[in-house]
Parts: structure tokens; sequence; C-alpha cells
């Protein structure tokens, strides 16, 4: 069986694709042992890959790691029903309600980012949380 912390080194190897400058975040989805979707912190398909404007600000058109490996998953046969995330920073507010919608069941991440306000509103929807040290 695989660890925790190798799920979480796969994510933060995804991160590594990120061009964004100030945080480089990646998701993936496990469901029955198997990896179903991945994601990275960046634009959409077709668009460059600056994810900060001239004053280091992030653009509104980066997506985030978790809403890329959901959006990525949806696209798929898979379903992300019952799986469980792992990523590499906690997830916003607006990324903890895809995870709730997708039937994530749990949250497995590496660090803070910022705050916990979303994994406050997972634990508050049932959802578990457990912080991996990678």
């Amino acid at each position: 069986m695989v660890s925790n912390e190798t799920y979480m080194r796969v994510a933060q190897e995804f991160s590594k694709s990120s061009y964004c400058k100030r945080a480089q975040v990646g998701a993936l989805l496990v469901k029955d042992g198997n990896v179903i979707a991945f994601g990275y912190n960046g634009t959409p398909k077709g668009w460059d890959n600056n994810c900060e404007d001239c004053d280091n600000v992030t653009k509104q058109e980066v997506l985030h790691a978790e809403s890329n490996a959901i959006a990525k998953c949806a696209a798929s046969v898979n379903s992300s029903h019952g799986s469980e995330m792992y990523c590499t920073h906690t997830p916003c507010i607006q990324c903890a309600k895809l995870i709730i919608q997708a039937g994530i069941t749990k949250l497995y991440y590496a660090q803070i980012y910022r705050s916990d306000e979303g994994v406050q509103m997972l634990l508050s929807h049932g959802i578990d949380c457990e912080q991996v040290f990678i």
C-alpha cells in the first residue's frame, strides 16, 4: 500500500509544473489506491503561463491546483465521489466548496497557506483533514 507521504511527494512533484512565482501548489486525487487526477496552479489551457501581473499579483484567470484536479477528473471517465485529495497547501474557501461538491471524503495537506479557513469549512462539513509532513 502506498503511504500518505508518498502521495504527498507526488503532489509536490506536480506542483513543480506550475509557472506561478509566488507559490507552486500541487494536488492529487486518489480513489481506491489509484491516482485518478492531478492538478497544479496555473492558467487555463491555451493561455500564456504567466500567473502574476507586473505587480506580482496573481491574475484572476489562474486556476488553483485543487480546482484543476477536480476539473480534470470531471473531464475523464472517473468520479471524484469517495476519493481523497492530497494537496501541498491548504485550500482556500472557494476550493473547499468544490471539494465538498465533488464528494471528496478526506483532504491531506502538507502546509498551511495563508489560513486554515478552507480546512475549517471542510471539517464543519464532515470531511476529514490531516496534515502530512514530508
